[in-house]
């Protein structure tokens, strides 16, 4: 069976194929707008809902949707992509010395089955300084990332410990797609 990812990312793409899986992209334009407001599985349950149905809209019931939506919550609150380089700069200083986590919801939608599931990973970061942070945004890694970082990017040391899932902070759970696709019978 066909995997239809309703997304754009790159990063998703690229771990669905490291596992074998056949994947088509055909991103979603479902605008989430999330950014800011107070966490629940819930709501970002709801986003990734909302992307699996627009794209079943357009393709029918045949194929297997993969929806996801990846969120950085600190405080409480999720940290979305930066606007800018100086929401950017202001989301690391936040993060700098302390715990946040990182929530993915996927959902699976394939005949007239629906599913959806969240998987958190805590990441700590180091104490970071002014130039640390500087030197990072200057590469423009984090300007198209939750919570303006990529822990995947090349020479990325902000990470002192990680208690959780590395592909989930990286943008996609397979320990949780996999359990998934065994509850749907695929």
């Amino acid at each position: 069976m066909k995997i239809i990812l309703a997304s754009a990312s790159p990063r998703r793409k690229g771990i669905l194929e490291n596992f074998g899986y056949s994947v088509e992209v055909m991103p979603s334009n479902y605008d989430e707008k999330i950014n800011g407001l107070i966490y629940s599985d819930t709501l970002v349950e709801n986003c990734a809902y909302q992307k699996a149905l627009e794209i079943k809209k357009q393709i029918g019931d045949d194929e297997l949707i993969v929806a996801a939506d990846t969120v950085v919550v600190f405080d409480g609150k999720i940290l979305g992509k930066p606007k800018d380089e100086q929401d950017a700069f202001n989301m690391l200083q936040s993060l700098s010395n302390n715990v946040h986590f990182v929530a993915t919801s996927v959902c699976l939608m394939c005949k007239n089955k629906v599913l959806k599931s969240t998987d958190k990973t805590y990441v700590t970061f180091r104490n970071l300084s002014k130039d640390d942070i500087l030197n990072y945004i200057k590469t423009k890694n984090p300007l198209d990332k939750a919570g303006s970082y990529g822990i995947q990017d090349e020479n990325f040391d902000f990470v002192v410990s990680l208690n959780g899932e590395l592909d989930n902070v990286i943008g996609f759970p397979m320990k949780l797609f996999r359990k998934m696709l065994g509850e749907l019978g695929v």
